[in-house]
């Protein structure tokens, strides 16, 4: 299963709409994980042109609670792992007993991804890949311009596979593969 992990749209902020670069990027996925700060449902309507989506509710989302794709945390089970999509995780620098108990509820999950901060972060910490795409449309919180989406590869009984990729030049910015406990 490949999946786009994508946060902090800001549309209309950022921009009018998902570049042609966000649609290129994710043109081969199966599903897309928004991981909040969407401010328009149009943003998911214009995802979902490309894959479902599932997104988690960002601190400028609270009037799109109505639209069922969005919950401030979901729970999923993709390929035998579990994900736990969310807007703020953080600091991620933290330890992630720290941060599943502040954030998740001590419910621990395989993966976590997250928004907010806009700064791109994929990392194992402890047995937990986190993952933070960035933003596609205001990275690091600067001028609006092109910037970070992710891509997740899950199969079965396998580590994941996960990279960041800057959309400027489609180039991967951040790569991991595997993990030991699946060795």
């Amino acid at each position: 299963m490949l999946i786009g992990l994508i946060s902090d749209t800001h549309i209309p902020e950022a921009g009018k709409d998902i570049s042609p670069e966000v649609r290129a990027a994710f043109s081969d996925v199966d599903l897309i994980l928004h991981g909040g700060d969407i401010t328009m449902s149009r943003v998911l309507d214009q995802l979902e042109e490309i894959a479902p989506v599932i997104a988690a509710e960002g601190n400028h989302d609270e009037h799109l609670w109505e639209d069922p794709r969005i919950e401030p945390i979901q729970r999923l089970e993709l390929e035998g792992h579990s994900v736990a999509l969310i807007h703020r995780f953080g600091p991620v620098e933290a330890d992630i007993d720290y941060l599943v108990s502040v954030w998740l509820e001590d419910i621990r999950p395989d993966i976590v991804v997250c928004g907010d901060s806009h700064y791109t972060f994929l990392e194992w910490k402890d047995d937990v890949l986190v993952i933070n795409p960035g933003s596609p449309t205001l990275p690091r919180n600067l001028s609006p311009r092109l910037g970070n989406v992710g891509l997740l590869e899950l199969y079965e009984d396998q580590a994941p596979s996960a990279r960041i990729i800057d959309l400027s030049d489609g180039a991967n910015s951040h790569l991991l593969q595997g993990f030991p406990k699946f060795a």
